[in-house]
């Protein structure tokens, strides 16, 4: 199944699973259905549709279009969008955005003060546990037992065993993102019996082991990497998945595992990728196209239309009133919301051209001086539906592009810091990936480093410049415990321009306060109310 050319195949995968998410976040409780699976897996195509679905749900937000009949309710939908909440609770809090628009659960992420009631975070929380109920779902409805009792051949129950392994993949992906962001979180697998509520809450330490054995047990039962496996959970997506878990792993178990995230990294990088001839090319409209992007969520004008995703992350990253021209990124209008903090701007070199190529600093000012005006702070339009020969996407209010959410230059990445943290490996090694990616945007040696510059800090500053606004920051602070605290201070960081240290506990999320109402096996996280 190439999912890249069979974006189509999300929209009729949707009338498979009619969802009402509501308020309520139960795991163990089925997706609810106009359908059965008496009448839909007669077909054997029900069940590419299913798998498709369960991607698509990292995509779109509901069973049409843009809009109209919500996955998640309880929020505007555009709002809902998996992709844009992960984005916004990875990098709003950070060094890195602020969005200028002052909308319910926006200023919290701002300022890094969340509450339990913010509206981005419950809806994230809810998302997650959306994601794992499909792929819990799927995996209940495709057992040796119930393929053989409805006659299913050999020949398409070995691809359904693939497909199974894709559908535990994408669960551990989510599972991944709720420990990473809310810590201590329900745990349930296709094996719990459905209606078995409430779930209980399992130790982050525990969910991570869940999560890495998971991975590890479906390495070789996921498509090998390369063509029409784009977009799909291959081998390398599992790798770098567990490279990231390994990375974080001393902030989730309290013990380090440098040279397993090396070990990960190393498997990614022999997995035949390569560096983008050009650094925007991996962010653009035919950004399916680059040999860099090991796993990505793809977006088509036609065919996944949402005001999250990319539409989200391409118009509201340039402005309506500071002279920028929308058509030079390919779409129809700017909506003059994400703009850069001064400290992430700053961060760049001299001479370092192809990641600043984008920067937009008319009528701008450097300092963000008012969160709610676009206009103080930088306009980055990083991402484009323009291709990389100068096209349009096939919409220009619904991108082409797609999210690139693992790329092999994070997997240079990882292996340098995992070997400058004691990880093992080569540091000579490490050097000349670091001096790969950089000679890209240097455009030669002339940003080339040496093993003496080659520290802990500088890899975390060398992620900001290389990374940026990919949702990877929060999480890249947090392990160098610069997230809270008073040691890195940026623009709004505790709700002041000049920066102000925050308390140790809002590296966690808070638990949705509904989700402890209607659970009451939920606590919630230290230094939270409820």
């Amino acid at each position: 199944m190439n999912i890249r050319s069979s974006k189509a195949l999300f929209a009729v995968a949707a009338s498979l699973l009619v969802v009402a998410a509501a308020a309520c976040t139960d795991p163990t409780v089925a997706p609810k259905s106009t359908v059965t699976p008496a009448n839909v897996f007669t077909d054997q195509n029900s069940y590419q549709q299913f798998l498709a679905r369960v991607y698509s749900g990292l995509a779109v937000t509901g069973q049409q279009g843009a809009a109209g009949n919500a996955d998640i309710s309880g929020i505007d939908e555009g709002f809902s969008q998996y992709m844009r909440l992960y984005w916004e609770l990875e990098e709003l809090p950070t060094d890195e955005a602020a969005i200028a628009w002052n909308d319910i659960g926006i200023p919290e992420l701002n300022a890094g003060q969340f509450t339990s009631t913010g509206t981005m975070i419950k809806a994230m929380y809810y998302r997650i546990f959306f994601q794992v109920g499909m792929a819990n779902e799927f995996l209940r409805e495709t057992t040796d037992a119930l393929l053989d009792s409805r006659g299913v051949g050999s020949a398409l129950k070995a691809t359904i065993h693939t497909y199974r392994a894709e559908a535990r993949f994408l669960r551990a992906l989510s599972y991944w993102h709720g420990l990473d962001l809310f810590g201590n979180i329900p745990l349930v697998t296709e094996n719990d019996p459905l209606g078995a509520t409430p779930p209980r809450q399992v130790a982050r330490d525990s969910v991570y082991r869940y999560v890495v054995s998971e991975l590890n047990d479906i390495m070789t039962q996921l498509p090998a990497p390369g063509g029409a496996a784009y977009g799909r959970a291959t081998a390398a997506a599992a790798h770098m998945l567990l490279a990231k878990l390994y990375l974080n792993a001393a902030v989730y178990t309290g013990t380090a595992h440098y040279d397993l995230a090396r070990t990960e990294a190393e498997a990614v990088i022999a997995s035949g990728y390569s560096l983008a001839a050009r650094y925007r090319n991996n962010f653009l409209a035919d950004n399916n196209t680059s040999p860099e992007i090991i796993f990505a969520i793809p977006f088509d004008g036609g065919h996944t239309q949402s005001w999250g995703g990319m539409t989200f992350l391409i118009h509201a990253t340039c402005g309506w009133n500071d002279g920028y021209n929308p058509n030079d990124i390919g779409v129809n209008g700017c909506w003059g919301g994400i703009h850069m903090r001064q400290q992430a701007y700053l961060n760049y070199e001299a001479g370092d051209t192809a990641r600043t190529s984008f920067f937009y600093l008319t009528n701008h000012t450097i300092p963000m001086t008012d969160m709610w005006d676009f206009k103080t702070g930088i306009a980055a339009p990083k991402f484009s539906n323009r291709t990389s020969t100068g096209g349009t996407g096939s919409d220009l209010g619904f991108p082409d592009t797609d999210w690139p959410m693992f790329r092999l230059a994070d997997a240079y990445l990882i292996y340098a810091e995992a070997v400058v943290r004691g990880g093992g490996g080569s540091r000579a090694t490490a050097l000349g990936y670091i001096n790969l990616i950089r000679a890209r945007s240097y455009g030669g040696t002339a940003g080339d480093i040496t093993d003496g510059e080659m520290t802990e800090r500088f890899i975390l500053d060398e992620r900001g410049r290389e990374l940026l606004w990919e949702a990877t920051r929060r999480t890249d602070l947090v392990r160098y415990g610069l997230f809270t605290g008073g040691d890195y201070l940026w623009d709004w960081k505790g709700g002041t321009f000049a920066g102000a240290p925050l308390d140790a506990h809002f590296a966690l999320y808070p638990i949705p306060a509904d989700e402890l109402i209607t659970n009451p096996n939920m606590t919630q996280n230290t230094g939270y109310t409820n």
